[in-house]
């Protein structure tokens, strides 16, 4: 399974990755889409809205179960990849490149270092399964 050490990770197995910009990347892992299966369809009502921490942003659905996507970081929903409303299975093939789900301006850049760092979140899902 593939951690890249460039991304912060959430207990929900999200990944952020902050941007030059100022904003910041989000999808689900490679552990999650693995634990999912096949994703079939990605709904995101949140685009323009501002959320807290935790908070539901989406849903993502398998060939077997729904998940809800929760923010690992409060922030403005600024965009949906809506090259997932076609091919919502770049999440299986590519989760941290072609399969983000939503971009976000952080409230607060700095709760980025309540998340887990690469090797943290190894240990997490190790510790989990």
């Amino acid at each position: 399974m593939n951690f890249p050490k460039d991304l912060k990770y959430s207990k929900d197995h999200e990944w952020i990755r902050l941007n030059e910009d100022g904003t910041a990347t989000i999808g689900i892992t490679d552990y999650a889409q693995n634990e999912l299966g096949d994703i079939v369809y990605v709904e995101v009502e949140t685009v323009g809205e501002t959320l807290d921490k935790d908070e539901v942003f989406g849903t993502v659905e398998a060939v077997k179960t729904v998940s809800d996507l929760f923010m690992p970081v409060a922030g403005e929903v600024l965009e949906f990849n809506e090259a997932l409303e076609s091919e919502p299975e770049k999440i299986n093939t590519d989760p941290y490149g072609e399969g983000w789900i939503i971009k976000i301006k952080p409230a607060d850049p700095s709760q980025l270092n309540d998340l887990m760092d690469a090797e943290a979140y190894q240990k997490y899902i190790a510790a989990s399964d």
